[in-house]
Parts: structure tokens; C-alpha cells; sequence
């Protein structure tokens, strides 16, 4: 029997098309999934705690089994499951919703969330930046704990959730939070145990820089920060406590910052034990005591590389970023502290660049210029990789790099 032309032509078109994927999987770095299944129903086996209707992602009714729902989810889609050299990362930050009172604001958070961008782009891990007011009855510095509770709802895959505030400028491209040092805990926060034990100072940590483990505990945990917080019928009480605790505290209502440093102060609901204390690198670092010292950090860099080995001064493509990085980290380790590593994170806490509203004691022409001077110092770190530098780390102006860069034309 003869087939008709235009079944054969359907059939060679399946055909050409089911060879056009498999090579295009094979040979792309993100191949496409191929999938045959048109049902929209989950099975049984494929049920996961999305199917189920009384989940929600507002932070008014606790989460539950998180541990065991996470890796059910994870067994159904085993490419994140399986075993990878470093634990999963999302990072998060935000801004508010509505516009700055100036277009400069705007503009300094919009180069902000590009060096956010840029650092995770080169390292490989995920950032969302969020503009939505997600609980209204938490504003200001309170917003980001709804936020990161659906974060991690949204992204089961991920170990770990980075909040960075906007104001929070990564000045060292190269470094990455040795998570390795972190198994037995599930917070990570910048601060000084003599200073929440001796001084019992509320900025004896920053809150504005976590990390905080995808797990029950830390959907726990963020319940007993929120109930301290403008949420809370005991908002005003807390405020009482923490002002009465913290005797440096300027301020009457309750903050994030000090519920944190209360919770590890007091020990209660037994949190502290999990929460790691980092004050061995810039995990954050204060502005104001880093952006002098970028020049003669540049300086140093540019000493290394120009004395040692001369890979340090290879050009390479931007995706093997990290394995180029990992050498001058080893070249830092052979300088044995001659030559101190950038600053981590700079953060510009109190410089309110957006609403202006600033700490009385910097003027506006301070943390202006030093926003752009760490902005720019860390954007020549990205620049380097597509050849060029800023003219100045006040400078918006650029300019070509010579081949052999810094041996020549410093």
C-alpha cells in the first residue's frame, strides 16, 4: 500500500525534528529537557508539597517537616540531588518598590544589583532581587525574613540562602564563603562574641549580611525572629526589652538586628548553638574604615601579580573565572600576609542611599564617593576580563588594557 505524502511528510518532519533536540541536548551547556508527558495532573508518585492546598508562602502559618517535604522533592528531580563540590547558593536582595526620592539613588542601586549580578554570574549561583513588599505589616529592615521564607519554598534545590542588603558592595570578585567551615551550623552572621557577652553592644553583629541554611530550623527560627517584629501584638513589649538589654541602642522599636543579637545574648529557644559568629574575613566590612584604603589595595594586587608567576597576568575567558581566581589565592597564601586580600563586602550601613535619610555623622558627599569608589573598584575586577579598568575608582570613564597587564603600562 502506498503511504500518502502528506503522512510522509509528517513523519519526516517528527523525525528531523526528534535529531534536531538530541543534538542540540548534546552539544548545548544547558540541553533541553525532552519531555512527552502532556498531562498537567501530578500522579501519586510525583506529588510534592506544591500539590498540597493549604501550603502558603506568607509567614502568618508555620512550615512544617520542611526536611523530609525538601527531600522528596529533591529524589523527584535527582540533577540537584546528586553530589556537587560546593553546597547550592541563592542569593537574595531588594530594594523597595517605589522610586528614589533622587535619580542618583536609583542609579547607585542599580550599579549595586549589578555587582550583585556580576559576582554571582562569575561564580556560578543564583540571584533574586526582590522589589515587592511581600508582609506590609513588615516593613523597612523586617522585609527581608518574608522573603526569604518563600525563597526557600520556591527553591528546594538550594542549601543555603545569602541575603546581602542593597547597600552591601562585593569588593573581592575572587573569594567565596568556605561553606565547608559551616556544616555543624545554620546561620552564618559577621560578629564578635566578646561584644554580645562583655559589652552586650546591639551592633556587636550586622544583620544586613546571612547566610541561613534551606531547613525546619531555619523556617523555626525566622517564626521566633518575626514574633519580635512589627507583626507581633508584643512588638512594643520587645522594643522595652531590647532597649533595656542594649544600652547603646539609640533607637526605642524593636530591630532585626538586635532580636538577633538578643536570641544569642539570652540563649533562648536554644537558636544560638547553630548560629556561626564569622569575624575571620570582611564577611561585611564598614565602609568607612575600607574605602580609603582601595587604592593602596589596588597597588598590592597590581605588585603581586606583576612579581609573580605569569599566569596571574594570563588573559582568560570569563567562564573559568574561579579556577583563574583560585591561583591568586594561592599566590596570597605564598606572600604568608605581605599582601592582605580585599575586603569581601563592603557595606555602606547607615548611608541610606536610596531615601537619603543618613546617619548625622556622614555627610552626603562621603558615602556618595565611596559607594562609587568600591562600585568601581570592584567593577575593574569584572572589567579585566573584557580588558579594560575605570580611569579612577571615581572616574565612570575606561581605558584599554595593555597585553601582560600590570608588567607594562601601570
Amino acid at each position: 500500500m502506498q503511504t500518502s505524502p502528506p503522512l510522509l511528510f509528517t513523519a519526516g518532519a517528527f523525525v528531523a525534528l526528534f535529531i534536531f533536540i538530541s543534538l542540540y541536548s548534546f552539544l548545548s551547556p544547558h540541553p533541553i529537557p525532552i519531555s512527552f508527558s502532556f498531562s498537567s495532573s501530578p500522579t501519586d508518585q510525583s506529588r510534592t508539597f506544591y500539590d498540597d492546598p493549604s501550603l502558603t508562602y506568607t509567614i502568618d502559618k508555620p512550615i512544617s517537616n520542611w526536611d523530609e517535604k525538601r527531600i522528596a522533592w529533591l529524589k523527584l528531580h535527582p540533577s540537584f540531588s546528586a553530589k556537587t563540590d560546593t553546597d547550592r547558593v541563592l542569593m537574595i536582595s531588594g530594594s523597595q518598590p517605589t522610586p528614589c526620592p533622587s535619580y542618583e539613588g536609583d542609579h547607585i542601586l542599580l550599579r549595586s544589583l549589578k555587582n550583585k549580578a556580576d559576582y554571582c554570574r562569575l561564580h556560578g549561583i543564583q540571584l533574586f532581587y526582590n522589589t515587592a513588599l511581600l508582609n506590609p505589616s513588615m516593613p523597612t529592615f523586617w522585609a527581608k525574613i518574608p522573603v526569604i521564607r518563600a525563597a526557600m519554598l520556591a527553591h528546594p534545590e538550594a542549601d543555603w540562602v545569602w541575603w546581602v542588603d542593597s547597600d552591601a558592595i562585593f569588593t573581592d570578585m575572587d573569594f567565596f564563603p568556605p561553606l565547608t567551615r559551616y556544616r555543624a551550623h545554620n546561620m552564618v552572621v559577621h560578629g564578635w562574641p566578646e561584644l554580645i557577652y562583655e559589652k552586650k553592644s546591639w551592633v556587636s553583629l550586622n544583620a544586613g549580611v546571612f547566610l541561613i541554611r534551606n531547613c525546619q530550623w531555619a523556617f523555626d527560627f525566622m517564626d521566633e525572629w518575626a514574633s519580635m517584629g512589627p507583626s507581633s501584638p508584643d512588638y512594643e513589649k520587645w522594643g522595652k526589652i531590647l532597649t533595656s538589654t542594649f544600652k547603646d541602642k539609640m533607637f526605642k522599636n524593636s530591630d532585626d538586628q538586635s532580636a538577633l543579637v538578643y536570641l544569642i545574648l539570652t540563649g533562648k529557644g536554644g537558636w544560638r548553638d547553630k548560629i556561626y559568629l564569622e569575624n575571620e574575613y570582611y564577611f561585611e566590612g564598614y565602609w568607612f574604615e575600607i574605602v580609603g584604603r582601595l587604592e593602596n589595595i589596588s597597588a598590592r594586587y597590581n605588585e603581586m601579580e606583576m612579581n609573580g608567576p605569569a599566569v596571574l597576568r594570563r588573559r582568560h575567558a570569563e567562564r573559568v573565572f574561579v579556577s583563574n581566581a583560585k591561583q591568586r589565592d594561592a599566590q596570597l597564601r605564598r606572600e604568608k600576609g605581605a599582601i592582605k586580600r580585599r575586603p569581601f563586602l563592603t557595606h555602606f550601613a547607615g548611608c541610606q542611599p536610596c531615601s537619603g535619610d543618613r546617619n548625622k555623622q556622614y555627610s552626603g558627599d562621603n558615602c556618595t564617593e565611596g559607594m562609587y569608589r568600591a562600585l568601581n573598584f570592584a567593577d575593574d575586577q569584572v572589567l579585566r576580563i573584557y580588558g579594560f579598568r575605570h580611569a579612577s575608582l571615581l572616574s565612570g570613564n575606561v581605558q584599554p588594557l595593555p597585553f601582560d597587564y600590570p608588567h607594562v603600562g601601570r
